[in-house]
């Protein structure tokens, strides 16, 4: 993999949040188990954990139908660099509400730690901002060469500015720690990579959607 994907460096950092978080964390607790202490189950650490893992398996599966669809080197290289990144992250993710002992899901909407639970339902399982619908998805599946490059760059877009507004909102709500750490880790390796995709969409004749 070419080090210029920012994917390389997120991986990087992501094994230094581990190496960091290893000691127990022990970030925005609201109570103690083990000495440890543990977000509540509707805090900002636990919402975001929850709300991520299935944002970030969107962008696992996106990645993977694009890779199957485009014979194009440069595509095919950040596809595999997001799926690998965000499954990582994924794990990581619901290892801390397995670690916390806290559900992988929520009676609340999606989003409600961070004061946006009253916001219209997700259509066509679009669930949280950035997140392609299940039309999209199936449009995807449908296409090749670079028609699918072109829409996977566009959709993993929008999905990377769901997911750096997410992130900030950890970074702004989480308590400091490991959660924290790693929710800037991915707010600064998702615009590095929406740059990349606003050039790699230019050399295509196309532009990411407003």
């Amino acid at each position: 993999m070419r080090r210029g994907y920012v994917g390389s460096a997120a991986g990087a950092a992501l094994l230094a949040v581990v190496a960091a978080g290893a000691g127990g964390y022990a970030a925005g607790g609201e109570r103690e188990s083990a000495g440890v202490r543990v977000p509540g189950g509707e805090s900002a650490d636990a919402g975001f954990a929850r709300d991520m893992a299935v944002h970030h398996q969107q962008a696992v599966e996106m990645s993977y139908l694009v890779r199957d669809r485009t014979g194009d080197e440069e595509v095919r290289r950040l596809a595999y660099d997001i799926a690998q990144t965000q499954a990582n992250q994924r794990g990581m993710l619901l290892g801390w509400l397995d670690l916390w002992g806290l559900p992988k899901v929520s009676a609340k909407p999606p989003m409600s730690w961070m004061g946006m639970g009253d916001m219209p339902l997700g259509q066509d399982g679009a669930l949280m901002p950035g997140m392609a619908t299940d039309s999209e998805l199936r449009r995807l599946g449908s296409l090749k060469g670079r028609a699918a490059e072109v829409l996977y760059l566009q959709l993993m877009t929008e999905h990377h500015r769901g997911g750096v507004h997410m992130a900030e909102g950890c970074v702004a709500r989480c308590a400091p720690g490991p959660e924290q750490r790693l929710a800037r880790g991915m707010a600064d390796a998702q615009r590095s990579e929406i740059r990349l995709m606003a050039d790699m969409l230019n050399k295509r004749g196309a532009s990411a959607r407003s």
